[in-house]
């Protein structure tokens, strides 16, 4: 079993290195203006129109910001983890790995979207495996390693329902 998880995880971490070179350009960046659209379950759901695209974000107990949507072209899913502790990532440059009920998913930083509160570091992961999305919808705890040290854990409370309105955002926006 742990020989299979291993090479599921190997797998998925190919399939997210090769996303992100296609959808580097479509994730939030500075510059993208955010409108207000609704909340769900703690979870503010924004849209950007020019876009056409939607997200979820939330802040946890710990001031850790979650970031959900998908990319312009809609062919991703992605998931943004941004914290204000010093978690070693250098001008915005580095890996984020995340492991959720043990199973590993790892992924590119980039610079925090400009909406965010400054003194954030973190970056994004990006997924079409519907394993991952389903994690994210359907657990409650996610642990965060940037660069495999400072790990750091992130609430996952409310992601469901948080999902279910980017959606609805993104139907709205006839995308």
């Amino acid at each position: 079993m742990k020989l299979h998880n291993t090479i599921a995880s190997a797998a998925v971490i190919a399939l997210l290195s090769a996303g992100a070179a296609v959808a580097k350009d479509a994730l939030p960046k500075d510059g993208d203006t955010f409108t207000k659209w609704g909340d769900a379950d703690g979870w503010a759901i924004y849209m950007d129109g020019a876009k056409g695209s939607c997200l979820a974000e939330r802040q946890d107990a710990n001031g850790n910001i979650l970031q959900m949507g998908a990319t312009d072209d809609k062919s991703l899913g992605y998931i943004g983890v941004f914290t204000q502790a010093d978690i070693g990532l250098k001008n915005g440059k580095g890996n984020l790995t995340v492991s959720i009920d043990g199973k590993m998913y790892e992924g590119p930083s980039r610079t925090v979207a400009k909406h965010l509160p400054a003194g954030y570091q973190g970056g994004y992961l990006l997924a079409n495996n519907p394993v991952f999305i389903e994690d994210v919808m359907k657990k409650y705890d996610m642990v965060v390693s940037p660069g495999h040290a400072n790990s750091f854990n992130v609430s996952l409370d409310g992601t469901f329902k948080a999902i279910e309105a980017a959606r609805k955002c993104q139907s709205e926006l006839g995308s």
